[in-house]
């Protein structure tokens, strides 16, 4: 525990410094490889069920993906009048996402048909850096996203993250000490719906003090931290289910008293595009 809180105390106000203060390329880019990170992690859990991916491409696209977010979230419009828009882009060269998983999806048909490794292992190959690529590496890349929104980008970006740091601590200590009802007990016996509960209000009470400082709708925060809470417990979930079916109790062990890198993310990663879809849909 002390480790934890320790590591904790380090991290949390680099990340906000960096949030706060840092240019949004450097976030994108910080973000990238967080992700790739999160990703190697994960095939080393595919490796021990026997799914070996194309690692080196997969990770490849995913760079390439954070630069397409960037690209999106770096286009500036203009409405002139009703029907007429101006549309300016900062970026010399732009990369879009259709045109990146298109990149990545002939790029893994082509090595899995030049591969040398036994024909038996091109699908599991192609399945799992798919998995990869669509379950952790495009929605974690949200953030940059979020980023990127039109005044209050960055209060967003901190808004998300916090709402899974204090999610994530009230849980801790309200399952620990109140909790007696398991959640889930076949994929994380320690998780009950006391915990849960207390992670939804503790993110309610974010919502709500993050409405008050942004100035905008309480409701209209409210439900997006709830929405994004309830996917950030299906992200933590879903690693857990990974982590079971590969036999392992962490991810990895970059990160003293936490684990793993995927494991810092896994909430954090399902949140990011509810936040980024929410509020472009109830915010504006």
């Amino acid at each position: 525990m002390g480790l934890r809180i320790l590591t904790a105390a380090v991290l949390i106000p680099v990340v906000v410094a960096l949030v706060w203060w840092g240019p949004p390329w450097l976030l994108a880019a910080i973000a990238a490889v967080i992700a790739i990170l999160a990703l190697a992690e994960f095939f080393t859990l595919g490796d021990r069920v026997g799914l070996r991916a194309f690692r080196k491409w997969t990770m490849a696209c995913t760079a390439g993906l954070f630069y397409a977010q960037y690209s999106a979230g770096a286009v500036e419009i203009r409405s002139v009048s009703f029907d007429i828009a101006l549309v300016r882009r900062n970026l010399s060269v732009s990369l879009s996402l259709d045109a990146l998983l298109l990149i990545f999806i002939f790029g893994a048909v082509s090595i899995g048909l030049a591969t040398r490794r036994p024909l038996q292992e091109v699908l599991s190959a192609i399945a799992i850096s798919s998995a990869g690529l669509l379950f952790i590496a495009l929605p974690f890349s949200y953030l940059v996203r979020i980023e990127l929104i039109e005044r209050f980008g960055r209060e967003l970006v901190l808004f998300t993250l916090v709402l899974i740091w204090a999610g994530d601590m009230l849980a801790y200590f309200v399952g620990r000490f109140l909790g007696r009802v398991p959640m889930a007990p076949v994929l994380s016996p320690k998780k009950t719906w006391e915990g849960a509960f207390a992670n939804l209000a503790a993110s309610l009470l974010v919502g709500f003090s993050f409405a008050r400082w942004m100035g905008n709708d309480v409701l209209t925060m409210l439900v997006i931290a709830a929405l994004a809470n309830v996917a950030g417990q299906m992200g933590d979930l879903i690693e857990s289910a990974y982590k079971r079916g590969a036999a392992v109790k962490d991810s990895g062990g970059l990160v003293p008293g936490h684990g793993g890198v995927f494991d810092r993310v896994d909430s954090l990663i399902l949140a990011a595009p509810v936040v980024w879809a929410a509020y472009e849909l109830l915010g504006h």
